[in-house]
């Protein structure tokens, strides 16, 4: 079967984990993508809880095609069941409020979820009121884990505030991309990888930029990297972009090998199923606009 994306969305309760959730539900729905979401806290997404409990197979079908599914047995049978039953395009894993993303990670690495998954995001949702007080053990090790932290609630504090809780995280979390959110309002484009088939549109249309919803502007720049590159200078070039995220093929020495890019956290590796030749030499990057502002409509 084919591998899948994941999104693993962690954060306190209240910071508005449920609320980026429903998002991303919406979105899959408006562009017809069958989302996988496995939660335990899905009281605000519209999802009866009683339909989740008397689903034979675990897990209910949505408007749309998308899927949820509760929790259960231990994580990896869950997700197993869930990929290779419901088949889906995408899966979202709602943590929660005091588990450890970094300890959930581990079981993406490991099989049978190693050749189910393509690529395994961590997204910690902040609570821009929270993270100017007193942090606990959990909420520091949650923000370490990130590879891409969203600052949320950033209607409910005053400027200076929003920049001070900017630089803290930005030092816990070692300098990861960090998005200022109201009401976790952001384009799922900047937290999914783009698809083999996403590739192929951007290298059709290269001017195509996600439309932002956040205090933040983003542009979408195509690397290309036409001969073999040593993998140092691919990596080097990427990294001076300040991705937010990158993914693309390349040639290497070594062979064609897959980039994947979350903020600083950027490898190469040997890709898992073959690669269409007019795929391989470009890198599409998602990055930030300097000194730009996204407009709101």
């Amino acid at each position: 079967m084919r591998a899948v994306p994941a999104l693993i969305v962690g954060g306190y309760l209240g910071s508005g984990k449920t609320t980026l959730v429903s998002h991303l539900l919406a979105h899959a729905h408006r562009e017809g993508v069958k989302l996988a979401i496995v939660s335990n806290e899905f009281g605000d997404t519209g999802i009866d809880r009683a339909l989740l409990d008397a689903g034979e197979e675990g897990f209910v079908e949505l408007d749309g095609g998308c899927v949820c599914c509760r929790l259960s047995d231990t994580l990896s049978e869950t997700l197993e069941a869930i990929l290779t039953t419901a088949k889906p395009d995408r899966l979202v894993l709602e943590t929660s409020g005091v588990a450890l993303p970094g300890e959930v990670v581990v079981q993406f690495w490991r099989p049978p979820l190693r050749q189910l998954v393509t690529d395994e995001v961590v997204v910690v949702v902040v609570d821009a009121e929270r993270a100017g007080g007193e942090l606990d053990e959990t909420f520091l090790e949650q923000v370490e884990a990130a590879d891409l932290v969203l600052l949320n609630k950033c209607d409910l504090v005053d400027e200076a505030g929003l920049d001070a809780a900017e630089a803290r995280l930005d030092a816990l979390s070692g300098g990861q991309p960090l998005i200022r959110t109201t009401q976790c309002e952001v384009d799922p484009e900047l937290l999914y990888p783009p698809d083999p088939e996403g590739l192929r549109q951007r290298r059709r249309d290269p001017d195509a930029t996600p439309h932002a919803h956040t205090h933040e502007a983003f542009n979408t720049t195509e690397l290309a990297f036409p001969d073999v590159t040593p993998a140092d200078r691919i990596l080097a070039e990427v990294a001076a972009m300040g991705a937010v995220r990158a993914k693309g093929f390349v040639r290497t020495p070594e062979g064609v090998r897959v980039l994947q890019g979350v903020g600083q956290r950027i490898q190469l590796s040997v890709p898992p199923n073959p690669v269409d030749p007019a795929l391989v030499g470009r890198v599409v990057v998602i990055h930030r606009v300097a000194g730009a502002v996204a407009h709101h409509p």
